[in-house]
């Protein structure tokens, strides 16, 4: 994603994209406007207008909602730009736009789940010395810190994508607009940051709290039901990532060792690029599914808000029938 997607034609391989043109845009746009907004904006629903208090994974979890929703909300252009063979139908300035926008929130949503798993271990394998620091307040300033980190990630695309009409095909790309050079060592530093370094934190919390969780089922220990209940939730949302993305990311040092020349282009690859790219993208779709299959908390939060929505409804009904009896009484007697 924040390499020249629009430039898959342009590989060193020859490679069919009808395909692609045919298959992707659809694809996009179902798991994007059906399923990705009204998922994401239906969790965002439930986590903000419920009365209680977020706990300190639920605000990880509601901005990783935010997150996942303005990427969705970007991919229909792209998905207008797959259709027509590559060729940016829109301004320069929606290409830099939506561009930094997917890249950055890609961005910001691996680190909601890095912070979610670090909660996760704090409150599991540290929790009395650690108590101080999993307050709603610290993960409110660990999400702003999150989001300014993406936005300066994320400043690169904005300023480097470009129009660039290309006279042979005559196709204008919305593509980055680096030497070789700076396009090695921006994907180098993209993928330590937003894959390898992240991805070591995930899984050396993950495993630490499967072996907190063993060591207290062995040791005959209660769990608070709350913490089994998150913990379930945030362990399934963090296999989801991994399986979503980790094929997305490998393949990314894969087109970056076949850039130095180390690889030799192969069609495999480039095929591997387009199926784990729109993979990852289904990650946003994901998650929000996750959260009603397995979030015992959301389900009840849900179904509470529910309950208050219908009881505010027949409230209203109640009120304007009440209204349309004594209208019509009114008239009645005159």
């Amino acid at each position: 994603m924040s390499g020249n997607q629009s430039n898959t034609s342009e590989d060193h391989c020859d490679f069919d994209d009808s395909l692609i043109f045919t298959l992707v845009p659809p694809y996009i746009l179902v798991i994007s406007v059906v399923l990705g907004i009204i998922f994401n904006v239906f969790v965002l629903m439930v986590f903000c207008l419920h009365k209680k208090a977020c706990t300190v994974a639920e605000i990880y979890l509601s901005n990783l909602a935010g997150a996942d929703l303005a990427l969705v909300c970007c991919l229909p252009f792209w998905a207008e730009n797959v259709r027509k063979g590559y060729d940016w139908p829109f301004s320069e300035s929606l290409c830099k736009v939506t561009s930094a926008v997917i890249y950055m929130n890609a961005f910001c949503s691996i680190y909601f789940l890095v912070m979610v798993s670090i909660d996760r271990y704090v409150a599991l394998v540290h929790p009395l010395s650690h108590e101080r620091i999993r307050r709603p307040f610290y993960a409110k300033l660990g999400c702003l810190f999150v989001w300014v980190f993406g936005l300066v990630f994320a400043l690169p695309i904005f300023i480097y994508r470009k129009l660039k009409f290309n006279p042979q095909s005559n196709l204008t790309h919305c593509s980055l607009n680096f030497t070789s050079d700076q396009y090695l060592a921006y994907e180098v530093i993209t993928i330590t940051f937003s894959f390898i370094i992240p991805v070591i934190i995930i899984l050396f919390c993950t495993v630490k709290i499967i072996q907190a969780l063993r060591k207290r089922l062995m040791e005959a220990l209660n769990i608070q039901k709350t913490d089994q209940k998150a913990t379930t939730l945030i362990l399934a949302v963090l296999l989801a990532f991994l399986i979503c993305w980790v094929p997305f990311h490998v393949t990314k040092i894969l087109d970056v060792l076949q850039s130095t020349g180390i690889l030799k282009c192969h069609i495999t690859l480039i095929i591997a690029q387009q199926i784990s790219t729109y993979f990852a993208f289904f990650n946003s779709v994901l998650n929000p599914i996750l959260y009603v299959l397995v979030g015992k908390t959301f389900q009840k939060r849900a179904r509470e808000l529910f309950m208050l929505w219908n009881k505010n409804q027949t409230a209203s009904f109640s009120r304007l029938s009440t209204r349309l009896t004594s209208f019509k009484f009114d008239q009645s007697s005159n």
